[in-house]
């Protein structure tokens, strides 16, 4: 049997901005003042402790939305923890991430007796290695597939602990890979009294009766996603290295600074003869874990495609911003996300794809690494992209929900993405944005960001839309008064008893 370190660790969450400094912005007061009332109806649940566990404290949805849950929760009088549990195992991460792809329909269905028997032993581990931590009246809530197996192992032993497993992922119409990948699963899921989905179409049959659906969402004073002067804006990026670093500011330059794709296949900080043009050229941006399902490469291709157009573009104006417009795809450092070993491969792949293209074009496209030394830092250099972007992309092939999309939404800024079903949850095609139906048909890609471009007027109406979808429908208050449904509910304990 092969030794396992388990590592586990409590998470100190910052309180950050309180609920009346949101009740400063207009849009957001009501918001509040519902989610406080809903608070004060749920008295019972403030004497329990809510444990929320998931396998990673940094890069993607979960982990950023885990930290303003919590403050938020607990500024209501809730008791709220977070554990990060991790095997130092690169087996089962390659393992997890088969289950992923497979639950989104991707990848080679089929699990074998190595899996399973490696599935049991490091849930057994895991389980043991937060024993000491959660309470028989707790509230066990597990986030995604890593830490399912833990959960199961646990409530074999403690079954008075209320369990909920909430999946990010899934695909609406189940295939013969997510067939195999619930399959392997529904063992682990035994002793859940609810299961949270973000589309009901996503839970497999047998899980059905025990599921709600809860939108991911954003907090919209995080430093992704709060407002920023243009002071601010240029200052972020100058010190992140995206911007000529002779320009005086106030604020020093950053220790980490992003690092972009050469033509001579190395990652390295601009110098200032290469850096300046974002903020002032039209600018196409996606930002996102390396992943293959994300559609990088088919953007990459409708990209070269776009360019080319402006040879033929009948209107002056359009043809020169064909000819100045600029792509950015940027994603985190993949040395820094532990959960998900596929990034590295996706990301040299993306740079073989770079090192072909011709001279012209590569000096338009940029492959940003976001230094993700500084949680804060990469979540400004975020916000900054996605402000100075005339458009942004989310590609995806398969997504359960693309909070980028939400992150651009609420800054009023236009978005084009994909056919993929969590992003149809979020966008109306003409409506917050336009919606091109096959993430790897380059040529329809194109022909979108074209017309997209070209549309200066619907631009701001998909803006002015999108911001308002976002108020009413993705932001985090509205996400928790629907968890405190959930937890809350008399209907969560019946199931236990």
């Amino acid at each position: 049997m092969v030794i396992i370190v388990i590592m586990i660790k409590k998470i100190e969450i910052k309180t950050g901005y309180n609920l009346d400094e949101y009740r400063l912005l207009t849009t957001l007061k009501s918001s509040v003042d519902e989610l406080e009332k809903k608070a004060a109806n749920c008295a019972n649940l403030k004497k329990k402790t809510i444990w929320m566990v998931n396998s990673t404290a940094t890069g993607g949805g979960v982990a950023e939305m885990l930290p303003r849950m919590i403050s938020i929760l607990r500024q209501l009088g809730f008791q709220v923890e977070w554990l990060v549990i991790s095997p130092d195992n690169k087996d089962f991460f390659q393992l997890t991430k088969k289950i992923h792809n497979n639950l989104h329909g991707s990848g080679n269905p089929g699990f074998s007796d190595s899996d399973r028997n490696l599935m049991d032993q490091i849930g057994r581990e895991m389980a043991g290695a937060f024993e000491k931590s959660v309470k028989p009246d707790d509230i066990l809530v597990i986030h995604d597939p890593q830490p399912l197996p833990a959960g199961y192992f646990f409530l074999q032993k403690h079954s008075t602990v209320l369990a909920v497993w909430r999946c990010h992922i899934g695909i609406d119409k189940q295939n013969e890979a997510s067939v195999s990948a619930w399959q392997f699963l529904k063992p682990y899921l035994q002793g859940f009294q609810q299961t949270i989905f973000s589309a009901q179409e996503y839970a497999p049959d047998f899980l059905k009766s025990l599921t709600q659906v809860i939108y991911p969402a954003i907090d919209p004073l995080t430093h992704k996603n709060r407002p920023l002067t243009i002071h601010k804006t240029t200052g972020i990026l100058a010190n992140a290295g995206l911007l000529p670093g002779n320009l005086r500011i106030i604020t020093p330059q950053f220790e980490h600074k992003a690092r972009v794709l050469k033509p001579d296949g190395n990652f390295s900080v601009m110098d200032d003869s290469e850096n300046g043009n974002l903020l002032y050229q039209p600018l196409l941006t996606q930002i996102s874990r390396w992943d293959r399902l994300k559609g990088f490469q088919a953007l990459m291709k409708a990209f070269v495609e776009l360019k080319s157009k402006s040879r033929t573009a009948q209107d002056t104006r359009h043809q020169k911003r064909l000819e100045l417009v600029k792509l950015v795809l940027a994603g985190p450092d993949p040395a820094f996300i532990a959960d998900d070993p596929e990034g590295l491969q996706v990301l040299e792949e993306l740079k073989s794809e770079y090192l072909k293209l011709p001279k012209e074009v590569q000096k338009d496209l940029y492959l940003v690494l976001l230094p993700m030394n500084s949680a804060k830092e990469n979540a400004l250099i975020v916000n900054c992209l996605q402000r100075i972007s005339t458009i942004v992309i989310q590609n995806s092939i398969r997504e359960g929900f693309g909070l980028t999309a939400t992150e651009a939404m609420w800054k009023s800024v236009p978005v084009l993405v994909s056919g993929a079903f969590g992003l149809t949850k979020q966008v109306r095609d003409q409506v917050e944005g336009r919606i091109h139906n096959n993430a790897e048909d380059y040529i329809g890609l194109s022909k979108v960001l074209d017309e997209m471009l070209f549309d200066a007027r619907g631009r701001e109406i998909y803006a002015y839309n999108g911001l308002s979808r976002v108020v009413d429908q993705f932001l985090v208050f509205k996400q928790l008064i629907h968890w405190l449904d959930v937890l809350g509910a008399d209907g969560f304990v019946r199931n236990k008893n």
